[in-house]
């Protein structure tokens, strides 16, 4: 018997970094959104440890592993469809996906919240991540109105029917930006402002157009990206579009896929707002 979990693919729009000294309960408040592409995890029968990963390297699997601790008679594939280290949330996909596949796999009876906590340590730990491992636990347009992992931050879901858009330019080292003092402070202090604004009308319009706000703001985009983001927002059929915090990556929205088709950009990837979320499959062997 094998194992498998999907975990989407989670971009944030704009936040505030929320530090505590409870690992569990660090994280950051903001917006962002779940993506139909992200991270599949399979678990299955072996003689000893086997991993197989499709991009990046085994750190986040070995944190995890390190973190619960147990007998590792198993093989782990784990299929990645988006770009690592780009600001989709792949990190925290990876090892949120893994550990609810092998609490599966091993009848451990883990809860998802339980598993969600181990992930976002996992993060913590790795400097990789803040938000994404809560967020993944919602679905469509995700508000994070408290810090901290599953069961203890909190979170508000908005399903849409909208097609994303992306490209990336390559990648930005999270760790780099939110250990920077002045990159924190720009950071939280534009982010707290828009989440307050957030919260008190969560529409798409809202989302997209603070997500550009606070990208000008945090001067957090290099020149590629800004060009392509204010691009897409000159375009009538496109919802609008900004920066994927944190990584050198724009994104956009829009109804109609054939905005994104018809806009002339090379490399330019298209999939949907995820609706679904969290999806487990069991296969016989």
């Amino acid at each position: 018997m094998s194992n498998s979990v999907f975990v989407p693919g989670h971009v944030t729009g704009f936040f505030s970094i929320e530090n505590h000294e409870i690992r569990l309960k660090n994280g950051s408040c903001g917006a962002g959104f779940l993506l139909s592409e992200g991270v599949k995890t399979t678990v299955s029968p072996a003689d000893r440890l086997v991993i197989d990963v499709n991009k990046g390297d085994e750190t986040v699997i070995d944190e995890v592993l390190n973190i619960l601790d147990v007998e590792t008679n198993f093989r782990i594939t784990q299929d990645i469809s988006l770009p690592i280290g780009a600001g989709f949330g792949t990190s925290a996909a990876s090892a949120f996906s893994l550990t609810l596949a092998i609490s599966e796999f091993l009848n451990l009876g883990y809860s998802m919240e339980l598993c969600g906590q181990i992930a976002h340590m996992a993060e913590i730990n790795l400097g990789s991540g803040l938000g994404d491992v809560i967020a993944q636990t919602g679905r469509g347009l995700v508000l994070r109105t408290q810090p901290g992992a599953p069961g203890i931050g909190e979170i508000e879901s908005f399903e849409h029917d909208v097609f994303v858009a992306y490209k990336t330019f390559g990648e930005i080292k999270t760790a780099d930006i939110i250990g920077d003092p002045h990159h924190r402070q720009a950071i939280s202090r534009s982010g707290q402002k828009y989440l307050e604004l957030f919260e008190g009308e969560p529409t798409l319009e809202n989302f997209l157009s603070f997500s550009r706000r606070f990208a000008g703001e945090t001067d957090l985009m290099s020149g590629e990206v800004e060009n392509l983001v204010d691009y897409f927002n000159s375009s009538s059929d496109i919802l609008g579009s900004s920066m994927a915090m944190l990584g050198n990556t724009v994104f956009a929205f829009a109804y109609d896929e054939d905005a994104f088709k018809n806009s002339g950009i090379k490399d330019l990837h298209i999939c949907q707002l995820n609706n679904s979320g969290i999806v487990y499959d069991q296969t016989q062997l």
